[in-house]
């Protein structure tokens, strides 16, 4: 039987990210973790990259003026709820991006600032971590750094060699402008990850996760995402951070290795049978 039901939409929300053939990570990551979330996906395509699970080989930007005028056909025809960033190709497309999000001020911005792959394949130059801190922060509700790119951002305003603690890193991307920074520990040689929340008063929340053993491919994009989906369902931050960090948990210890590289998350994992152990 065909169903004649006309049922809202469920929320929206536009990604700017670049594709990664392997679903691993970029905009097909984003793609699965929203809809996992229960939320639509609008993607805008920032670039083109040649990678399996082990790295990176190669990333084509795409045309600021293209990128422009896919976003722009489709927040002219479509509301959205929230907007989730991650690599943005290219300095002119940080700048067109950046203007965009002008336009939307009500609506939240979920920004993974990806400076390298998991092989430490470096995907934005020292010109586009400028033009992010600059035009990007400024307007971004939420960014979710892990502590190598915390770091890496925050030093970017100090002329000094020093090495800040992750507080006073989050600090100073609060300075810049955004309102929220969750700074994520797996990077970190501890025996759990610790994920911290910073807000303009200092800590809001920081919560302690089992680290899981092998590496990921897309863990970043995953967290993000899910934090777009959750402020887009109406969370308020803090909840929403956790809701996220649940998600992305879950989809870690389900993840699958069908390469030879790291292991991708299972943004499907409650959909899959669960294997009791029983004949």
């Amino acid at each position: 039987m065909i169903s004649t039901r006309s049922d809202p939409s469920p929320p929206l929300v536009m990604v700017f990210a670049a594709s990664d053939p392997t679903g691993g990570a970029g905009i097909q990551a984003d793609i699965m973790t929203l809809s996992g979330m229960g939320c639509h996906a609008l993607t805008v395509i920032t670039a083109l990259t040649v990678q399996d699970t082990a790295g990176v080989e190669a990333v084509l930007p795409t045309d600021a003026e293209f990128v422009d005028e896919q976003a722009r056909a489709l927040l002219e025809d479509m509301p959205v709820q929230a907007f989730k960033l991650g690599v943005l190709g290219s300095l002119d497309n940080i700048e067109v991006i950046a203007r965009i999000l002008a336009d939307y001020p009500h609506v939240p911005v979920v920004v993974d600032p990806v400076i390298a792959s998991g092989r430490g394949d470096e995907l934005a130059s020292e010109s586009m971590l400028e033009g992010l801190c600059e035009l990007i922060l400024p307007q971004a509700t939420v960014v979710t750094p892990n502590t190598l790119e915390a770091r890496r951002l925050a030093a970017r305003h100090r002329d000094d060699d020093d090495t800040p603690t992750l507080a006073e890193c989050a600090r100073r991307m609060v300075a810049m402008g955004c309102e929220y920074v969750l700074i994520t520990g797996s990077h970190e040689h501890s025996v759990q990850v610790i994920n911290t929340l910073y807000g303009r008063g200092g800590v809001v929340r920081a919560d302690t996760w089992e680290r899981l053993p092998g590496a990921y491919h897309g863990s970043g994009c995953t967290l993000a995402s899910a934090v777009a989906a959750a402020l887009a369902r109406g969370l308020e931050v803090p909840v929403a951070v956790r809701d996220a960090q649940e998600f992305t948990w879950q989809t870690l210890a389900y993840a699958f290795r069908p390469g030879m590289g790291q292991h991708i998350p299972d943004r499907f994992f409650w959909a899959r049978p669960v294997d009791d152990g029983e004949d």
